[in-house]
């Protein structure tokens, strides 16, 4: 979908989107498409608040609420009000995307929110999404059809008192029809639903799951039998949102549970890298089991002087060598290239050198060959791979970086006799929006992990004054990010051999395999001992 400029007579459109259950990966291309191009987006507690991170940075965001159980003055806009507002966007001309949890259609009240927009003449389009009603019991384990038991599955709400005479639900034609039972929404109301089954004839030791938070780092399966399930629940501080699974499949989770069994599962972690490159990190962790929180502590925007930088890309092929610091550095040295020239040949005989295995792809992916790409990656590694091929005496250099970076490579290389010019490619800010709530999250439900990736994430992390939350442990990326750590005070948990993003990633990952093997072999484990690695 295009964000399309409308005249202040003519009428936007309205996108009712299903935004998942909850895992990112789980949100449709076209629904990612609808929030990228959205002038307005209105969105739903159980709709994942990372996708906000997709909108445009001038899109109006608005936080509907509807969360089942809070006061109505913390719960967000009354349904009234939603379609109010939705017709009043659409009718200023703009792009408005809906953003619901699951699927619009499926208890959702979608068709409702439809129904008054066609009302209002106003154009609108249904983008489903993919129900926690098949996707929770499948994250548990639990597949709802399955011919060796049974040949259909039933949807129902629990969101309605089974004891009231006006119920919808009839829970005798439930109990007749057998099969597999899905219900969503219902789980404050499980004891009441439960003995309604019974009295209708459910057997008491139907299997049953309830599973929570699903397809999220969070999420949390409970099994028990259709007498025993509410008490479980209300012992184990079961609470909403949950799926309820009723049925004979339940039982083939034993063998077929696989989400949460993942080496990360149920640990929140917390990733500070920029907005546009947190995702390398936060999809290689989430693939591990981890919820992720994407806090971001810094932005990438142009350099100071973007004039004197452009002068110096243009003369690239008067330098015998660039060097690239950073994927960051790379980006920004070819956007400027690539208006300046239309030929990548322009850049002469100058030689390439990058600091990471991140950096050298970047500079891959505008086919050009990488020279010199030392094993540490760190720019004191630099200077020692130069002076093994022979030194830089006299040789002349364009070392493309970050203002503010460090100076040991420029003065390394300009001791040991090279020319060297310095081309400040950005400048790294504080990030200071959080559109997805990821600070306000970090503050009232903590993490078991923060990682950083440079100092400049940390520097930016600390001038936040978010509170510290208990327990919260630090990975991070590299040596020179770990001292910044330290000089402010903080120890580090987690530094991998390798400094890339890869590499952190698998130090994740070994440390809580560790640390949950050390565990169960001992009651009372000495922490100290488990978690230190640096």
């Amino acid at each position: 979908m295009e964000s399309k400029s409308k005249t202040k007579d003519e009428n936007g459109k309205v996108y009712l989107v299903g935004a998942g259950p909850g895992d990112l990966g789980l949100v449709t291309l076209r629904a990612k498409e609808c929030i990228e191009g959205a002038d307005v987006i209105v969105y739903d507690h159980l709709a994942n608040p990372e996708m906000l991170s997709w909108a445009r940075d001038d899109a109006e965001i608005v936080y509907a609420g509807k969360r089942a159980g809070e006061p109505r003055k913390l719960s967000g806009l009354s349904q009234q009000e939603i379609n109010t507002l939705l017709i009043e966007k659409a009718r200023q001309g703009k792009e408005v995307v809906r953003l619901k949890g699951g699927d619009p259609f499926v208890f959702g009240r979608g068709a409702e929110e439809a129904t008054a927009i066609v009302d209002a003449g106003i154009e609108f389009e249904i983008v489903p999404g993919i129900t926690s009603a098949i996707a929770g019991p499948a994250y548990a384990g639990i597949p709802v059809t399955h011919r060796a038991e049974n040949s259909h599955v039933t949807f129902f709400t629990g969101h309605e008192d089974p004891a009231k005479a006006e119920s919808a639900i009839d829970y005798a034609a439930l109990a007749k029809l057998g099969g597999t039972q899905v219900m969503l929404m219902g789980v404050e109301r499980l004891e009441s639903i439960t003995r309604e089954m019974l009295t209708q004839g459910v057997r008491k030791d139907l299997p049953v799951a309830l599973v929570r938070w699903a397809t999220t780092g969070r999420q949390e399966t409970l099994i028990g039998t259709l007498q025993n399930i509410a008490d479980r629940a209300v012992a184990g501080g079961f609470e909403a949102p949950a799926v309820a699974v009723f049925g004979e499949v339940v039982a083939l989770r034993e063998s077929l549970n696989w989400y949460e069994k993942r080496p990360l599962s149920g640990k929140r972690v917390v990733v500070t890298r920029t907005r546009k490159q947190a995702s390398a990190l936060s999809n290689k962790l989430r693939a591990l089991g981890a919820q992720v929180v994407e806090l971001p502590t810094i932005r990438i925007e142009p350099p100071t002087d973007l004039r004197e930088f452009a002068e110096l890309v243009q003369d690239a092929h008067a330098y015998d060598w660039i060097i690239f610091t950073s994927a960051n550095g790379v980006e920004a040295f070819f956007e400027i290239f690539f208006k300046l020239y239309d030929d990548a040949r322009e850049i002469g005989g100058a030689r390439i050198a990058a600091i990471g295995p991140a950096t050298a792809q970047r500079v891959k992916d505008f086919h050009l060959h990488v020279d010199l790409q030392p094993e540490e990656y760190i720019a004191e590694a630099v200077v020692r791979e130069f002076q093994k091929q022979g030194g830089v005496e006299n040789l002349r250099i364009l070392l493309v970086r970050a203002e503010k970076a460090r100076d040991v490579l420029p003065k390394e290389l300009s001791v040991s006799g090279a020319i060297v010019d310095e081309a400040f490619a950005y400048r790294t800010v504080p990030e200071t929006r959080d559109i997805t709530g990821a600070r306000r999250q970090l503050a009232t439900e903590g993490a078991d992990l923060i990682t950083f990736t440079s100092s400049s994430t940390v520097e930016n992390f600390l001038a936040l004054g978010l509170p510290w939350p208990k327990g919260m442990q630090i990975a991070s990326i590299g040596p020179i990010t770990s001292k910044t750590a330290r000089d402010h005070g903080l120890k580090i948990d987690i530094e991998p051999r390798r400094h890339d993003i890869d590499g952190l990633v698998q130090a994740i990952r070994d440390f809580f395999v560790k640390k949950t093997r050390t565990n169960s072999a001992t009651a009372t484990p000495n922490v100290a001992q488990i978690i230190r690695t640096d």
